[in-house]
């Protein structure tokens, strides 16, 4: 199957995007959220054994299926993995029917202007060669928005574009993830800034080239409605950015042609103390009210 393919059922799909791509950063609070205690590991291997246990858990699930989970975000130590025997970009298209992504970016920058930018991806090239070979159809790259500071905005736009060309240029769709935190208290005036810059470089963009972008729920419902209606975006996805995930589908499920991206919200209830008809059932029920509340709009 080719890009062309996947990309028709990012286009098309009436479902969300899952995002399985907890970097080492994030895996600790994942595995305690998931019940797995800091004395169940005692380096970064054993740890990142966990995690992907946690992620095949997930995607073998009888509920994980392109039908209503239409694209998952891997990080790269799972792209390198496997599932059930087969490559996992492999494993989620051939068997599952959902189009591997993969996170790219290597964690952030200390805050300046009211913005998080982007660590360096000095290898990022090769690492995208690589992942154009094991099927992967798109990246995931995220940075972070602190406050309503134009400038801090502009740059951190920029950035997530100039990335987003280079992964263009390799053939992939990248998702931009200029992240605004919930808590800020200028979140509504960030958001208008934002919204408002992506818009300006999205016009830069060559005709025929498509990007993604995700994005945290905003303040005022179907703000980013011009995005979505876009020529040059192919999908909007929301992150669930800490909002719990009833809240997270309630607001999501506001805003017409945004689907979810949810990572934290898409683990919440599960546990490694579950049996399989448990935890089965349980991953069951979150996936459907995920798929509701994506296309409720």
């Amino acid at each position: 199957m080719t890009q062309t393919d996947k990309a028709a059922k990012i286009r098309a799909g009436q479902g969300f995007i899952a995002a399985l791509d907890q970097s080492g950063g994030s895996s600790p609070k994942a595995l305690r959220l998931y019940g797995v205690e800091e004395n169940r590991y005692s380096n970064d291997d054993e740890m990142f054994d966990l995690i992907h246990g946690m992620r095949a858990r997930i995607v073998r699930a009888p509920a994980f299926t392109g039908d209503k989970v239409i694209g998952a975000i891997l990080f790269e130590q799972t792209m390198d993995r496997d599932f059930e025997g087969t490559p996992s970009a492999a494993y989620l298209w051939d068997k599952k029917g959902v189009v591997p992504f993969l996170k790219i970016d290597k964690g952030l920058e200390d805050a300046s202007q009211g913005v998080q930018l982007m660590r360096p991806m000095p290898d990022l090239d090769a690492t995208l060669e690589r992942a154009r070979g094991l099927g992967v159809f798109g990246t995931k790259e995220r940075s972070v928005v602190g406050a309503a500071d134009a400038a801090g905005i502009e740059a951190i736009v920029a950035q997530q574009f100039q990335v987003g060309n280079q992964v263009l240029s390799h053939g992939m769709v990248p998702i931009l993830e200029p992240e605004v935190t919930i808590s800020i208290a200028d979140k509504a005036q960030a958001e208008a800034l934002l919204r408002d810059t992506i818009l300006k470089h999205l016009d830069s963009l060559p005709d025929g080239q498509e990007i993604m972008l995700k994005l945290t729920l905003p303040e005022e419902d179907n703000f980013y409605q011009p995005l979505a209606d876009h020529p040059k975006v192919m999908r909007v996805v929301a992150l669930s950015g800490g909002y719990s995930r009833d809240e997270a589908n309630a607001r999501l499920a506001r805003n017409r042609g945004i689907i979810a991206s949810f990572s934290r919200a898409l683990t919440e209830g599960l546990s490694d103390q579950q049996d399989d008809d448990t935890f089965n059932a349980e991953i069951g029920r979150t996936i459907e009210s995920i798929r509701a509340a994506s296309v409720a709009g």
